[in-house]
């Protein structure tokens, strides 16, 4: 019996892109969402982790760059990882906490990146979001109020 050799290609692992970002919140309990200049729709504050950066780097870096702020960033509330790209995406949302009024006044855009900020509610995030950041925000959400970690595949 003659054993027949089969060649397999390599195959790379997947790579999917890495975002990393906070949930702020107002006295009243509404999020802070961002509107980026180069999107139809808004966002967490947050963006791309650096290669040899951590998420928990990237999300201060981030909200340091696009909102002017250092706020102390808190846990971490949701992985998702999304269909987003060839290889998906993974977003890691940590718990930015409340944001107080001198912060929240002193707020300064990134200019070039973003065009505006507010303090929506859940109601109104849902009209703002693409459909994969609306299931991203209700599990961020629930973890906050919950307490816990979550990790969720959010598909549509």
């Amino acid at each position: 019996m003659r054993t027949e050799l089969r060649i397999v290609p390599d195959i790379a692992p997947a790579r999917p892109r890495v975002s990393s970002g906070a949930a702020f919140f107002d006295d009243d309990g509404r999020v802070l969402l961002v509107d980026p200049v180069y999107k139809d729709f808004w966002n967490l504050p947050g963006g791309g982790v650096d290669a040899g950066e951590t998420p928990l780097a990237a999300c201060v870096r981030e909200v340091r760059e696009e909102l002017g702020l250092t706020p102390a960033i808190g846990a971490l509330l949701v992985v998702a990882w999304t269909p987003d790209g060839p290889d998906g995406k993974l977003f890691f949302v940590f718990d930015g906490g409340i944001l107080p009024a001198a912060d929240r006044a002193a707020i300064v855009l990134s200019p070039g990146e973003l065009g505006s900020h507010a303090f929506v509610t859940a109601e109104q995030a849902h009209t703002m979001l693409p459909p994969t950041h609306r299931a991203l925000l209700a599990e961020v959400l629930r973890a906050r109020a919950d307490g816990a970690t979550r990790y969720v595949e959010v598909t549509s």
